[in-house]
């Protein structure tokens, strides 16, 4: 793979067979970018994913694509992995440059479509609702309240965004001429998440079947957040965690030769990442049912979670996030017969069976 920093400090690389990636900044966020991958197809370059809708994110796509030969107007297509605004964030930029069409999982689009239909407010009154629900003390519900009551609500990130007009079938092969890009549905950061499997040979020799643009579900280094799938609508009780280790297993077994996800680095052993965090799950969920010898409300549970710092240091709207984590695990500990709730709240609280 050959990285090539360009005059405006945009960093692209060529992974080979008419496949690029552009280092996408994402804004005060520990991540630091997301890799837009850029496919060429006969008839025109297409884009997995697309960053975050900010200026300087902005400029970086457009500098990246000159780099790499070609212009936002030229884009024909694209192929959006997950609704996150880290990935679907410029598609409406991208749209209006260009005419290009968006294609994403029909289960995000409808998160894209209610986010855009929704009444101001609707999604923090429902974040308080539900953090009273399990827990969260008044301290960390008062500021939501407080922007609420004082008409300070933030725009939620997207809604600028493309409205997408074709739909991810998984199983299916996209519509791209002169390449055979499958989607394949991994549920579990989003209800809607999809890995695209490039079923060609690789480039490089590298031996196994295809690549796989592997968006947020499979990352070299990191566990991706497996939260609640949250629809203030919708009383339907999910498990998103284990849908994600079902999906785990399902790309485990595709054997690819190589896997380009949206951050980081381009990775192998796809199989064996795969294993590490199916591992790593199997033993979260069993710290916390050690952790559950004495009923714990969400809440509670998620202070006494492992994070990659201590609960003090984690930022107000990152615990909300957390929370969210720690009752995808409960979901599934409660699915096995692990976990139940007791009797009475709110709060509620659970404890291990």
């Amino acid at each position: 793979m050959a990285q090539v920093t360009h005059g405006t400090g945009t960093r692209v690389a060529d992974h080979g067979g008419g496949v690029h990636s552009i280092r996408v900044p994402i804004p005060d966020n520990p991540l630091g970018h997301t890799l837009v991958h850029l496919l060429d197809t006969d008839r025109g370059p297409v884009l997995i994913d697309t960053g975050w809708d900010d200026p300087a994110s902005w400029d970086t796509l457009v500098a990246g694509l000159t780099a790499l030969g070609t212009a936002v107007s030229d884009i024909h297509g694209v192929v959006i992995t997950h609704h996150h605004p880290d990935h679907h964030g410029l598609s409406g930029q991208v749209r209006e440059a260009s005419g290009a069409w968006i294609a994403m999982h029909e289960a995000d689009t409808a998160i894209v479509r209610r986010t855009r239909e929704s009444e101001p407010g609707t999604w923090l009154d429902y974040l308080v609702r539900k953090l009273a629900a399990v827990g969260a003390p008044d301290d960390h519900l008062a500021p939501l309240r407080a922007a609420r009551g004082g008409g300070r609500l933030r725009t939620l990130p997207g809604l600028r965004a493309a409205l997408p007009d074709r739909e991810i079938v998984p199983g299916e092969l996209l519509d791209l001429a002169g390449r055979k890009l499958r989607a394949v549905r991994t549920p579990g950061h989003t209800p809607g998440h999809v890995c695209l499997h490039l079923e060609e040979r690789h480039p490089a020799g590298l031996v196994g079947n295809g690549r796989l643009f592997s968006g947020d579900h499979l990352l070299p280094e990191i566990s991706p957040h497996i939260g609640l799938y949250e629809d203030p609508d919708d009383t339907a009780v999910t498990d998103p965690l284990g849908d994600y280790l079902a999906s785990l297993e399902r790309i485990g077994r595709l054997g690819v030769a190589e896997v380009l996800p949206a951050h980081q680095h381009a990775f192998t052993d796809a199989g064996g990442r795969a294993r590490e965090l199916l591992d790593h799950h199997k033993e979260r969920l069993s710290g916390l049912l050690a952790l559950l010898a004495t009923p714990l409300t969400p809440w509670q549970l998620a202070e006494r979670m492992e994070w990659n710092r201590p609960w003090e240091q984690i930022p107000h709207g990152s615990r909300s996030i957390a929370v969210s984590e720690a009752e995808s695990h409960l979901r599934r500990l409660v699915k096995l017969g692990r976990a139940e709730a007791v009797p009475g709240g709110p709060p509620v609280t659970y404890i291990a069976v």
